[in-house]
């Protein structure tokens, strides 16, 4: 028995149920790229890594607002059903998430986009600078 079977499965039904309950939490790069390509960017998307790291480099339409910046008053210049898609480096980062718990605390809709610019370079888009 290897590690991958160690650990049985979850039935069908709850691998379902999980799957997609995760399409609330998460969008991915090729979506974002998608709205943001055709013109519907229904969202604000929200680069979460620093301002420094905003410059270099980041998703063209991104806000450069930091995860341990944002607060009320930051954030209340839009709607309140307002969604906002945050990323930060990529998968080995939590930048994202930190930012996801402290605007879900504050009442907002978010998603969090995992593959962060790491991602979006892997899908061979480009970035703008400031």
């Amino acid at each position: 028995m290897s590690h991958v079977t160690a650990i049985p499965a979850a039935a069908s039904a709850d691998a379902l149920a999980h799957f997609e309950a995760s399409f609330r939490y998460e969008t991915d790069c090729w979506d974002v790229h998608d709205a943001l390509a055709g013109g519907k960017q229904d969202f604000v998307l929200l680069d979460v890594r620093g301002t420094e790291k905003y410059a270099a480099g980041h998703v063209p339409g991104a806000l450069d607002l930091a995860h341990r910046k944002i607060i009320g008053s930051k954030i209340a210049e839009f709607a309140a059903e307002t969604l906002f898609v945050v990323y930060c480096a990529g998968p080995h980062c939590n930048g994202a998430a930190r930012a996801a718990v402290r605007l879900a605390q504050l009442g907002r809709p978010v998603k969090v986009m995992p593959g962060g610019i790491t991602g979006w370079i892997d899908e061979g888009f480009d970035l703008a600078r400031a």
